[in-house]
């Protein structure tokens, strides 16, 4: 069986004018990769989640936005700027919660811009170049917060993790799967035990897919669970990823997080958020102001059933897809330039100051 580090989640074909990327939707069953040529294939891989995970879909989304210019058969400057920003609003459109979305399509902008005096060719390729830091800056910020993660950890740790925020959600490593990589190749003999999920079981069919190829004690456990795990003292931290973490240190991660970070509280277990600078918001106060997406009602009762496990007639459906944790049960959120902790307010910004300082680009290199 592959380990998860042999398969690539999402990369860019450019001789073949493709972004390809692994359909998750049919894992763990089959591993199946998807060629998309087109803007409309790209926003539908992010929109029914063949690809997911904030990281893994601003890397789609960088290399769509490239794609979608890549043709331009424009010559002049602004004429160019109005394509992009039509291929951009349309990707972003896919989905609303995952910060990195937008993030990642921002950057690509600024890029854009940074390069406006060069020819159209030029330019071009400075997205090009653009699309693919981002995937390496995910892959060595996802390092980096392994690393910060494992601090936390002693050996023989017991470890909840919810949805997946592993490799499968980014270019490589995961967030909170990170830590938990880190410390099987150093021989920790760490124990996961991974939430199912509900209502699309990405913790079924992903985290646990992933952590068995790559030799991890992992035990999968109903949503409902988690309490008796944390009853019987088999859990000694909580882990998960997020898609927006709020000024104030609220985040929105997927639904039933702040389920478990309430009952880590209650028990007595640090809960911790893995989140890629790229994911916090200081523009967002709180986690009130963060849209959360609402799905089709059938991923609830009838997708994965052969026969509808509720009556569809006189029952009314909610499924969002993300909730927030109140950032009053956030042990700390663990970032590649450090572990903010409360209040959040000032640590996040502090972090925020650092990546700051330690200086981003946007303009991509031309050579």
């Amino acid at each position: 069986m592959k380990t998860i580090f042999d398969l690539e989640t999402v990369y860019l074909d450019d001789e073949n004018g493709a972004v390809v990327l692994i359909d998750q939707t049919l894992l763990p069953n089959e591993i199946k990769y998807l060629h998309l040529t087109t803007q409309p294939e790209i926003r539908q891989s992010i929109r029914e989640l063949c690809v997911r995970g904030a990281p893994a879909i601003g890397i789609a989304a960088a290399y769509g936005a490239y794609l979608g210019v890549k043709n331009s058969s424009v010559e002049e400057f602004d004429d160019f700027y109005e394509v992009f920003k039509a291929v951009k609003q349309y990707l972003a459109s896919a989905r609303p919660t995952a910060m990195n979305l937008f993030w990642a399509l921002d950057k690509m902008e600024r890029c854009l811009l940074c390069n406006k005096e060069k020819p159209i060719d030029v330019i071009i390729d400075a997205l090009r170049f653009q699309a693919d830091e981002i995937k390496a800056e995910d892959i060595r910020t996802n390092k980096a917060i392994g690393e910060f993660g494992l601090s936390l950890l002693k050996m023989n740790d017991g470890i909840l993790t919810h949805c997946n925020a592993g490799s499968l959600a980014t270019g490589k490593y995961g967030t909170a799967t990170a830590p938990i990589y880190l410390g099987q190749e150093r021989g920790y003999n760490l124990r996961v035990f991974a939430d199912e999920t509900r209502p699309l079981l990405q913790g079924a069919r992903l985290t646990t897919f992933e952590l068995a190829a790559a030799g991890v004690d992992v035990t999968l456990i109903c949503d409902n669970m988690a309490a008796t795990v944390m009853k019987k003292g088999w859990i000694q931290a909580v882990f998960v990823g997020c898609d927006r973490v709020a000024a104030n240190g609220d985040t929105a991660n997927k639904i039933g997080t702040a389920g478990v970070a309430i009952l880590a509280k209650e028990y007595g277990i640090p809960f911790y958020v893995c989140a890629p600078t790229s994911t916090i918001d200081m523009m967002t106060v709180n986690g009130e102001g963060i849209e959360i997406e609402e799905r089709n009602p059938e991923e609830i009762y009838k997708k994965w059933y052969l026969k509808p496990m509720a009556p569809e007639q006189g029952v009314k459906f909610f499924n969002p897809a993300f909730d927030v944790t109140d950032a009053k049960y956030i042990t700390g959120i663990i970032t590649e330039f450090g572990i903010a902790r409360p209040p959040y307010g000032q640590s996040l910004a502090e972090i925020m100051d650092i990546k700051h300082k330690a200086g981003e680009g946007g303009k991509g290199r031309v050579e």
